[in-house]
């Protein structure tokens, strides 16, 4: 399923590596990651991640990235999406100040969550659901931008990666292990990369994964850390998300 999927980068991305160094900037304004998601035996339509010119969110400058999801065929029928999520983190991308999701499918939402750092609080609004705010880590992302955040880190075998992150809801440390280092296959092209498991144990309902499953994502060990393809098992069926095209923007 093409939110599945999107949870799947959110989930690989919760965590960065405190003792890694940054390195040069991983991406620029211009690149678009487009993937092909099958649910079961299906295709169940097309997910892409793009990065926007800097702009600017309450006078400071501020990293622009958006995903959004569309199923297709079959999918639509059992589960419609047309969905926008929206980004924004710190220009230096140390921490977030905005996140947004537009849902025009089976579900309809216009999701707005603000980040207040001189009180380390976040906010979730839907509408007229009008959250409290919510005490936040220093340091938390929104569920878009820490994937860009963790690209900056180097990933080696065994690495345990862990980073505050928040939803307006609540904000977690979330967890992943990075497990090898393994040549791969996707659409005929061949990419070295480092396989890294998410930790799923705060996740539920339909995201719940099946008793000794896994969700499994294959990130390139260039620098970069695109994610090439990502798979597992729930509760609902399997899926696996394959990267079909990238334009760097460079």
């Amino acid at each position: 399923m093409v939110c599945r999927f999107l949870v799947c980068l959110v989930l690989l991305l919760f965590p960065l590596p405190a003792e890694a160094e940054k390195g040069e900037v991983p991406f620029q304004p211009g690149e678009r990651l487009t993937f092909h998601v099958r649910w079961a035996f299906i295709h169940a339509g097309e997910g892409t991640l793009e990065v926007h010119p800097v702009t600017e969110v309450n006078g400071s400058r501020a990293r622009h990235f958006s995903f959004t999801a569309r199923t297709s065929g079959l999918a639509d029928v059992f589960y419609k999406v047309r969905d926008r999520l929206d980004g924004y983190a710190d220009d230096s991308m140390t921490r977030s100040l905005l996140f947004t999701k537009h849902q025009d499918g089976k579900r309809h939402r216009r999701v707005v969550v603000p980040f207040d750092w001189k009180n380390n609080t976040a906010q979730y609004t839907d509408r007229d659901d009008v959250r409290d705010p919510i005490a936040i880590l220093p340091g938390s992302f929104d569920l878009l931008s820490v994937f860009y955040a963790f690209r900056f880190f180097d990933l080696r075998e065994g690495l345990v990666l862990r980073l505050p992150v928040t939803d307006g809801k609540k904000c977690i440390i979330g967890k992943a292990t990075v497990v090898r280092r393994e040549t791969i296959r996707v659409k005929g092209a061949s990419y070295d990369t480092f396989l890294v498991e998410p930790d799923l144990e705060h996740m539920g309902g339909v995201f719940e994964q099946k008793r000794d499953s896994r969700l499994k994502v294959w990130v390139t060990a260039d620098g970069m850390s695109i994610p090439v393809r990502i798979e597992s098992e729930v509760m609902v069926g399997s899926f696996v998300a394959e990267l079909v095209s990238m334009e760097n923007g460079r």
